[in-house]
């Protein structure tokens, strides 16, 4: 059994939300992997995210194929933590947006 199959995410969606450090991620996808709720998408980094990264960020992208993860459904995660674990570039961290209610 995969760790995505045993997850324990018990937090209701939308209190947590994955922050990816576009500096730090190189595109590996092992955050799309460990996810159960989908949350995460590999792909070609943004122009605009691209434009707002400093001279080696930049080259260090070109390097790693210019791919970056992005939390597109952000709002499904319910914080279990794996993406942050499995992350191998610690690009990854969770952010409380909100108290339980």
């Amino acid at each position: 059994m995969s760790a995505k199959e045993t997850a324990t995410c018990r937090q209701e969606p939308g209190v947590f939300a994955p922050i990816v450090n576009l500096k730090k991620c190189e595109g590996k996808a092992d955050c799309v992997r460990v996810c159960p709720e989908n949350v995460f998408e590999i792909r070609r980094i943004d122009d605009e995210d691209y434009r707002s990264l400093g001279t080696l960020h930049k080259f260090k992208l070109r390097v790693h194929g210019m791919n970056v993860a992005y939390a597109l459904n952000a709002d499904a995660c319910r914080a279990c933590g794996l993406c942050v674990s499995a992350c191998p570039e610690d690009a990854i961290t969770l952010t409380r947006l909100r108290t339980n209610t």
